[in-house]
């Protein structure tokens, strides 16, 4: 996922509008996209309440740019609005359609709303996402191959290596499997690993929440 890209959208997006139109949501190209890297920048210091109503108000000032924000999906995941953090991703698959990651993380929102058989059954489907090892993943999370088969990415190059180890965590933790998502996470996190962008501060903050999940066994907390 690229954040970047996100950027470049909503300032078409609200170029396609129009001035008049921006006026009538009192907002503008400057402000929509002050506030997606206000958003952003909250969720990524772990100020996830603060973020997802930035990422809201967003969707709320034009409806047209909600497609585009898979940042507020995973926002509303760890905020625990499971339903609406499917809904976005579905959204988000009519724009993006090749995203693996995308579907992964629908996949994890379905699991915490009913269970992970279900959120198979649920899974998106895509096309073909070039990145390694994207399309590996998804046959992992579609249950066709196994955690193992990508263990050999784990020794390819370091972004590669960063997807498998954050994504496995994730599929095991959906999977009630703590201890080996505690270990992925944590490789996923550390900081040899800043080639993964904004999704390596995602590793970094789910591996807080994992840490502070040890001490106190609760749901995602809102930070």
């Amino acid at each position: 996922m690229c954040f970047q890209r996100v950027i470049f959208i909503v300032l078409v997006v609200v170029a396609v509008l129009g001035p008049c139109s921006m006026v009538a949501l009192g907002t503008s190209s400057q402000d929509a996209s002050d506030l997606l890297n206000q958003a952003m920048a909250n969720f990524l210091a772990g100020r996830i309440e603060r973020s997802v109503a930035e990422f809201d108000q967003i969707v709320e000032l034009a409806p047209e740019m909600g497609p585009y924000l898979w940042q507020r999906g995973i926002a509303l995941y760890y905020m625990g609005r499971y339903d609406d953090c499917r809904a976005q991703f579905e959204s988000h698959r009519t724009v993006n359609p090749n995203d693996v990651e995308n579907a992964a993380w629908h996949f994890l929102c379905f699991a915490r709303l009913q269970s992970p058989e279900e959120a198979r059954k649920a899974l998106l489907p895509v096309g073909h996402d070039s990145r390694e090892p994207m399309m590996t993943i998804y046959k992992v999370f579609r249950g066709e191959d196994q955690p193992k088969e990508l263990l050999p990415v784990i020794s390819a190059g370091a972004l590669a290596r960063f997807y498998a180890h954050l994504y496995l965590g994730l599929y095991y933790e959906a999977l009630g499997r703590e201890i080996e998502a505690y270990r992925h996470i944590s490789v996923a996190a550390e900081d040899d690993y800043g080639i993964g962008g904004y999704m390596h501060g995602v590793a970094k903050l789910h591996l807080a929440w994992l840490q502070r999940k040890q001490e106190q066994p609760l749901e995602p907390p809102l930070f």
